[in-house]
């Protein structure tokens, strides 16, 4: 008896992604079905701790030193060649000109050595597709919302590379006032994570801190400079004087924090609530590094239920910078969007509607 010959489905196309607009070193390898199959992050933040912030001369000269490493920790654990490879991804935008220069550079390097397309992806676009990977299914049209430590922008997001911004922050993104609040507080940086650890021992109305813009749907827009000077003033008087975080009683900081996270996060699901009635969808997206507070999940989850949104948040592991979320660039690469070696970076946010 003669056996059939069997046939085998041919192995799904890979892509390798580099991620490097800020003070991460990212590099994942990535399939067409969108599985990670490896995603390798080198953290910057015990570098930054002593500054309270990302110093951007010393984030791109850690990622020229990483950059190398980095990319071949994430070729080895998706035991992935070059010759298996169908395109390059680097993110281009937005972020510190210095960091982005890195990972573009090397991608440039990689995509010429290999003969592979070079794929340009918007770092803010691919912080909205980690909510579609999380998804597992298609989940546009949506109003997307990113808050991280240097955004916090809300979008139209009618298919996965077309997002109208619809609004952003006058000044401070929310991160960074997460990040400023923590070190007037005496706590280590980076300061969302430390804000949330000391606002669960406190009282969420302990101080009726400013809520800007919350209650006017017509302006779309964020501000949290007056909300983290009214924390100073709090701590320091008016005008501030000198004091020392290290003399505040734990309970004032608890308390502190708690009133401080809760105004923000008050402030965030408003704006996503009156984003969402204006655009008529039912579905909001939500990515960023601050996207991982347990706080912002719990009250979006019960806004979502009482508003019976759609609501999907990133899976932490892809909250902060990270490579993977540039899954993206299959959806840019099935519709043309490569790019040549002239390809250049864009530091600052894009405010006009805009196709990614």
């Amino acid at each position: 008896m003669t056996s059939l010959p069997t046939t085998t489905s041919p192995a799904p196309r890979r892509l390798l992604a580099i991620e490097t607009s800020c003070d991460e070193t990212a590099a994942a390898v990535i399939d067409e079905r969108l599985q990670v199959l490896s995603n390798v992050v080198s953290s910057q933040s015990a570098l930054h701790r002593r500054f309270g912030g990302v110093v951007p001369e010393v984030a791109s000269r850690a990622h020229v030193e990483l950059i190398v490493p980095v990319i071949d920790q994430a070729l080895t654990q998706a035991e992935t060649t070059p010759a298996e490879l169908s395109a390059i991804a680097v993110v281009n935008q937005p972020g510190l000109v210095g960091s982005l220069l890195v990972g573009l550079t090397a991608a440039k390097s990689l995509a010429l050595a290999w003969g592979l397309p070079l794929i340009p992806v918007d770092h803010i676009a691919a912080h909205l597709y980690a909510c579609r990977m999380q998804a597992g299914q298609d989940v546009f049209p949506a109003v997307g919302l990113v808050v991280s430590g240097g955004h916090c922008n809300l979008y139209d997001c009618r298919s996965a590379t077309e997002c109208e911004l619809l609004g952003s922050t006058i000044d401070d993104a929310v991160g960074e006032a997460f990040d400023k609040v923590a070190s007037m507080l005496g706590l280590p940086y980076p300061g969302g994570p430390s804000i949330q650890k000391a606002a669960a021992a406190g009282n969420r109305r302990a101080y009726a801190f400013p809520r800007s813009f919350e209650k006017d749907p017509r302006r779309l827009e964020f501000s949290f400079s007056g909300l983290k000077t009214a924390v100073l003033y709090e701590l320091a008087g008016k005008p501030p004087a000198p004091y020392d975080p290290a003399q505040l009683a734990p309970g004032r900081v608890a308390d502190i924090a708690a009133s401080f996270q809760e105004a923000a996060v008050d402030v965030l699901v408003a704006k996503a609530r009156q984003a969402l009635d204006q655009c008529g969808y039912r579905t909001l997206l939500v990515g960023g590094g601050v996207a991982a507070n347990a706080r912002l999940r719990e009250r979006l989850q019960e806004a979502a239920e009482r508003q019976r949104w759609r609501l999907i948040i990133a899976p932490p592991q892809l909250c902060t910078d990270n490579a993977a979320m540039s899954a993206i660039a299959w959806e840019l690469l099935a519709s043309g969007r490569t790019a040549g070696l002239e390809v250049d970076v864009v530091s600052g946010l894009v405010r006009r509607p805009r196709t990614v």
